[in-house]
C-alpha cells in the first residue's frame, strides 16, 4: 500500500522560506508523478505544482511561480518543495498526492487525477 507523509511545515515570517518534504513508502517512486496541492481555512484545496516521474517537467500555479521550486530525488523516494518569499496568503495546509498514469500538463493540476494523497502538514506564514 501507497503512503504519503509530508513534513516541513511550521510558522514563519512574511519573507521567509520554509522547504517540504514528501516520502513515499510501499511503492515505486520513480513510477509516480507528484503534486503539491494546498488549502487555506474556509477555501477550496488548490493546486500548487507538480513534477513529474523522473523530473522532467515541472509545473507550478501562478500565485506561486518565481517563489516555489519542486525536485525530486528518486532515491530517497521523496519529493521536496522549497518555499521562498512566503506571504500571508501562502498560509495553508500542504498536501501531496501521488499518480502513476505519467499525466503531463494539465492533468497534473486535477485533484481527481492522483491516486494517493498524504495527510498534509500546516504551514502558518505571520507576522
Amino acid at each position: 500500500q501507497v503512503h504519503l507523509a509530508e513534513s516541513g511545515g511550521g510558522l514563519v515570517q512574511p519573507g521567509g522560506s520554509l522547504n517540504l518534504s514528501c516520502i513515499m513508502s510501499g511503492g515505486s517512486f520513480s513510477d509516480f508523478g507528484v503534486g503539491w496541492f494546498r488549502q487555506a481555512p474556509g477555501k477550496a484545496r488548490e493546486f500548487v505544482g507538480a513534477i513529474t516521474r523522473r523530473g522532467g517537467n515541472i509545473y507550478y500555479n501562478n500565485p506561486v511561480k518565481g517563489r516555489f521550486s519542486i525536485s525530486r530525488d528518486n532515491a530517497k523516494n521523496t519529493v521536496y518543495l522549497q518555499m521562498n518569499s512566503l506571504k500571508v496568503e501562502d498560509t495553508a495546509i500542504y498536501y501531496c498526492a501521488a499518480e502513476e498514469d505519467d499525466m503531463r500538463g494539465y492533468y497534473l493540476s486535477l485533484q481527481d487525477e492522483y491516486d494517493y494523497w498524504g495527510q498534509g502538514t500546516q504551514v502558518t506564514v505571520s507576522a
